[in-house]
């Protein structure tokens, strides 16, 4: 029973029946299709505003391709520094970009400071042997499980205003997002500031589809160069679009957020007044982040339940569910937690970071 990530998951079945669909007969290629003019319309509908959409098969290319309209290779893009573009990208952003560096901003809870945001916001701007701070980025949900307010959104996008900076948002996991928070996928990008968005779909039922969303279109006039250019232009786009096509139709999005979400703060209610976790994070979509002795990791491991662990602080592990995550498998995995720590399998003596 996996709990490591919402990309250990399959596909959706509405979306493997609408790739099925699309693979029947011909379409011209490139994105010059019926489909992938379609997703731009749902998509515009979805945000209730005109907007560019270009579709990539990955959130690496999103981010990074993103990225690379919003900074010259000179600049500076300001994000936290658990963000998967400082983190997890293994130097994509730099790449596309040309060279712009990644500069991390701290802030609690994976969100970035407002204060050391507009301080390295400020620092090296006009000066020829500095970096230019260029654009800022935030992720929602962070990397850490927690969530921006849209009034929290809002204040990033105003200290960006204020600096002349771009701002993107990495929405790998924007539906659990928006499904949280209650709002509308409007609300939680441009009406708050937002002027780039990743907006993953492949973590949510998706076999593997994202588009980044360009609310402005001053933007927008260079991606598709910088999409082929980099080698992300798929030729049968009918097959990405089709993905996108069936997530967006009958608010599957929705559906399949709800479902992780839910299955999210079952596991949560279950473990939570056990003695042997704790939650030193803030948590409220599809990922949680407790801290528990090492002794009941490697028996929950034992039992077969697999999570990761060893990334955060000593002790803190990730559980994360998906659109299709089993009701019965989160059950599963609270009873063993119960039982294993009445069986004395919880020392706290024992923490240890390196057991996955």
């Amino acid at each position: 029973m996996n709990f490591a990530s919402d990309n250990i998951t399959g596909a959706s079945d509405e979306i493997l029946d609408a790739l099925l669909r699309a693979n029947a007969g011909h379409a011209m290629p490139y994105g010059n299709d019926d489909l992938t003019a379609r997703v731009e319309e749902q998509l515009s509908e979805l945000f209730e505003t005109e907007l560019s959409a270009f579709l990539v098969a990955t959130g690496s290319a999103a981010n990074s391709l993103a990225l690379s309209v919003m900074t010259p290779s000179y600049g500076a893009v300001l994000c936290h520094w658990t963000s998967h573009i400082f983190e997890d990208e293994c130097g994509a952003p730099e790449f596309f970009t040309g060279g712009a560096r990644m500069v991390p901003v701290d802030g609690p809870d994976g969100k970035v400071d407002l204060q050391d945001l507009a301080i390295k916001a400020a620092r090296g701007a006009g000066d020829v042997h500095m970096l230019q701070p260029s654009a800022a980025s935030i992720t929602q949900v962070t990397e850490i499980g927690s969530l921006y307010t849209v009034n929290e959104i809002a204040a990033v996008a105003d200290v960006c205003r204020s600096h002349k900076l771009k701002l993107h948002m990495d929405g790998a996991r924007f539906a659990n997002a928006v499904v949280a928070l209650g709002c509308t996928p409007a609300e939680m990008s441009w009406k708050a500031g937002v002027e780039v968005l990743s907006f993953g779909a492949t973590k949510n039922g998706a076999l593997g589809a994202e588009a980044v969303i360009i609310f402005d279109k001053d933007l927008a006039d260079t991606f598709a160069f910088r999409r082929k250019r980099g080698g992300h232009l798929f030729s049968k786009m009918r097959l990405l679009s089709a993905q996108m096509e069936a997530y967006l139709s009958d608010e599957l999005w929705r559906y399949n957020a709800e479902h992780a979400n839910a299955m999210a703060a079952r596991l949560r209610d279950g473990i939570a007044p056990l003695a042997s976790f704790e939650f030193p994070y803030t948590d409220g979509a599809n990922m949680l982040f407790p801290k528990l002795p090492a002794t009941l990791h490697q028996a929950l491991n034992d039992e077969g339940f697999i999570f990761y662990g060893g990334r955060w602080e000593e002790g803190v592990v990730r559980l994360v569910t998906a659109f299709n995550t089993d009701a019965n498998h989160v059950d599963a995995f609270i009873n063993a937690a119960v039982r294993l720590e009445r069986s004395g399998n919880d020392s706290p003596s024992l923490y240890s970071a390196g057991i996955s």
